[in-house]
């Protein structure tokens, strides 16, 4: 009976883990050290800027604030699994940037 109860207990665990994961909420890292940060409709960009944007459990948008690379283009984040996002700027896009699910800055 124990191991039943432990069994169930552990697939819990997993599920809930899992299902937390599968979104873009969250703490995201570009290889070149950029970083942002979505949590439901707003974003910290990665010039720093907390600000909101148009958000679905599976993508975000939002225009580049002033004084940032790209100002005044849309950037477009798709989730493409639980560690991966594309990021596009712009109507014509190009290749999509990749950032991965990364820890929050220690401050």
């Amino acid at each position: 009976m124990q191991l039943r109860i432990l069994a169930f207990m552990s697939a819990l665990c997993l599920t809930a883990g899992t299902a937390a994961a599968d979104s873009i909420d969250g703490h995201w890292c570009a290889v070149d050290g950029r970083y942002l940060s979505i949590q439901g409709p707003q974003i910290v960009t990665p010039g720093g800027v907390k600000m909101d944007g148009n958000y679905s459990r599976h993508g975000f948008s939002y225009v580049v604030p002033a004084r940032e690379p790209a100002a005044g283009e849309t950037a477009s984040m798709t989730l493409v699994n639980e560690q991966t996002v594309h990021l596009s700027l712009g109507a014509a896009g190009g290749a999509p940037q990749i950032w991965r699910r990364c820890a929050p800055p220690v401050s």
